[in-house]
């Protein structure tokens, strides 16, 4: 009898670390960040005052894929602060709500490329969010375009 009280002791006690183990993990009390905690870049209004292209980020703080990439947008914003303003927008924030409505969000993290100047935006493959090495070359592709939208109207100015 005593043996049996031990195994289901030892058994309770298992199923119970691991419970706290897997709470410890996953719950914000016990340091766990949300996608909102990370502060990266500008707010979309200050974004618009200026004349660089936009990266919005559109996320969620319960999606896990967002709070995977924040460190991601993190970097990409220091290594690309120069050329475009970095915009987080929490797509349940009644304050983004008619931007969420204007672009086609599908899932979480949803990343555009938003030029105001041009009135231009698209929708970034979220297939290489995670791969920089593939993400780059994209954005670099936008700046190129960018110049030569610059230059063309530039040569028109002239005319």
């Amino acid at each position: 009898m005593k043996k049996k009280l031990f195994i289901i002791l030892g058994i309770i006690s298992i199923c119970l670390a691991t419970t706290l183990v897997t709470l410890a993990v996953t719950n914000e009390s016990f340091g766990k960040k949300i996608p909102s905690d990370y502060h990266v870049g500008i707010t979309y209004q200050e974004a618009l005052k200026q004349d660089k292209p936009i990266i919005g980020l559109f996320y969620v703080d319960w999606c896990g894929y967002c709070l995977r990439f924040m460190p991601k947008f993190a970097t990409l914003n220091r290594l690309y602060k120069d050329d475009y303003n970095f915009v987080m927008l929490n797509a349940e924030d009644p304050a983004n709500q008619k931007l969420v409505d204007d672009v086609a969000l599908s899932g979480f993290p949803t990343m555009y490329v938003i030029d105001p100047k041009y009135d231009n935006r698209f929708l970034l493959n979220n297939a290489i969010y995670l791969d920089l090495k593939k993400l780059r070359p994209e954005l670099d592709r936008y700046l190129k375009l960018r110049e030569r939208l610059d230059n063309c109207q530039k040569c028109s100015d002239v005319r």
